[in-house]
């Protein structure tokens, strides 16, 4: 006899019910309740409207992550640098105040781009110290010299004794877009050959980290932390597109900056070739101007009769310099640089690095009688030290 619930309903009636019920909510289980007698036959599903004419996605391959391969091209030419530089302690011999000379020490990244131990790295990485430690991923160390380094543009090349050592490809960072994939590898906070990685989020920062410098940034929100400085920014090819040099903070977000490669790989051939970098130099200091800026000046000056929009204003012309020898004067607007157009003093700045000492160079400036051309020879740029 079939067994029954108080209810009369066959237990084994019940579970195919239940069954059934399942199937029908879950969607996916594959159960069908079988013909009863005394059911009605449940009618096949009528194909809906189409809602996408997509071909379908290929499946993933195993083993294609282009994170995963592009760090595995790089990082075995990725290093850490140690060193130790010699600080001066005011207080040295006074009141206990310790030695009157002091070691520091700092650490930073570079990576290899000679089998013959040539390696680039950031030049506050190395400043103050002329020999460094060098310490590959597989464990190797070597003593380091710096050949040279250019703090205008944060790139220093630093020399080991070593032959057949792992290389970075390099990549023309000409072609980077934002959008595309960027990876950086380093030794942030004393972690060697870590890996992160986004996107590049702008090219061409000419104001990222304050005047004065005469480098078109990659702005990229990869995670770069202290320690990364002189590491790459790869592409997914697995190719050096950038030096990682400085980050902004802001609570909850970051950005970080790298030096072009094209940029870096100049700076680098001039330190190789005469242990420092050249740098054309045209005399002027510059102002921002705004339509709020020039209508201040043209209600208090009578010297000036500036455009009320937005430029580059000339404010002091150096004595002697290439652009007093070629007539620029104070209060002209200058408009472009070697054929680029410039909106701010930092991508003036960066326009005349572009030029070579000693060659022509022509300017587009607004004066108050109208537009004309300068052509002036840089010179070279009198070293700070």
């Amino acid at each position: 006899m079939t067994p029954h619930r108080p209810d009369g309903l066959p237990v084994r009636l019940r579970a195919l019910a239940a069954a059934g019920l399942s199937g029908i909510l879950l969607g996916s289980c594959g159960f069908q309740l079988p013909n009863m007698p005394g059911l009605p036959k449940r009618a096949p599903d009528a194909p809906g409207p189409r809602v996408s004419d997509a071909p379908p996605a290929a499946p993933l391959q195993a083993g294609r992550n282009v994170i995963v391969s592009a760090a595995e091209k790089v990082g075995p030419a990725v290093v850490r640098i140690d060193t130790v530089k010699r600080v001066i302690n005011p207080l040295g011999g006074l009141f206990g105040g310790g030695p009157s000379i002091q070691q520091q020490q700092g650490q930073g990244s570079g990576f290899i781009t000679r089998s013959d131990g040539v390696i680039l790295t950031n030049a506050h990485v190395v400043e103050g110290t002329s020999e460094v430690s060098v310490t590959l991923p597989d464990g190797r160390s070597f003593n380091g010299k710096v050949l040279g380094a250019d703090p205008l543009t944060d790139i220093a090349v630093v020399r080991v004794v070593a032959q057949k050592l792992p290389v970075a490809p390099l990549g023309d960072s000409s072609n980077v877009r934002p959008g595309e994939w960027a990876i950086a590898i380093g030794n942030p906070l004393g972690l060697d050959n870590t890996v992160t990685a986004g996107i590049i989020s702008a090219i061409q920062r000419t104001n990222a980290i304050g005047e004065g410098q005469r480098v078109p940034y990659i702005q990229t929100d990869a995670a770069v932390n202290p320690g990364n400085s002189g590491g790459p920014l790869i592409n997914d090819r697995g190719q050096v597109i950038g030096v990682n040099t400085a980050i902004r903070q802001a609570p909850g977000a970051g950005l970080s900056f790298a030096i072009p490669i094209n940029q870096a790989k100049q700076i680098a051939a001039q330190i190789l070739e005469k242990g420092r970098a050249s740098h054309p130099y045209i005399g002027v200091r510059l102002q921002a101007l705004t339509p709020q800026l020039a209508r201040e000046i043209n209600a208090t000056s009578s010297e000036c009769r500036l455009p009320e929009t937005d430029g580059v204003v000339v404010v002091e012309v150096l004595n002697g310099s290439p652009a007093a020898k070629a007539g620029l004067q104070p209060c002209d607007l200058i408009e472009t640089v070697g054929g680029q157009a410039v909106k701010n003093p930092s991508e003036v700045q960066v326009a005349v690095d572009q030029g070579k000492v000693g060659q022509p160079l022509t300017i587009t400036i607004r004066r108050s009688s109208g537009s004309r051309t300068i052509t002036l020879e840089p010179a070279e740029l009198p070293s700070s030290e």
